[in-house]
């Protein structure tokens, strides 16, 4: 699984929290604050997208990424060990 394949995953899951994003463009340039997903949900994203990775980690490793891509690279790492 390479990080682009982490990327999709993270949307996907985007799209399962927030329907209302479902017909918006989502790119690794996007931050989920600048296309309104809020914390509740944003923690949601993350749980939902660790447990598609097969990933257990602590959230606090989960806040610095600025961006979606930056999320992906991190996760991405993590997966792979």
């Amino acid at each position: 699984m390479d990080r682009n394949d982490v990327l999709a995953i993270i949307v996907e899951k985007i799209r399962i929290v927030e329907p209302a994003l479902e017909g918006q463009a989502i790119g690794a340039e996007d931050s989920m604050a600048e296309i309104g997903v809020d914390s509740m949900s944003r923690q949601e994203v993350l749980i939902l997208s660790m447990e598609a990775l097969g990933l257990n980690l602590p959230m606090v490793q989960l806040f610095g990424p600025r961006n979606l891509g930056e999320l992906a690279d991190l996760l991405h790492v993590k997966l792979s060990g």
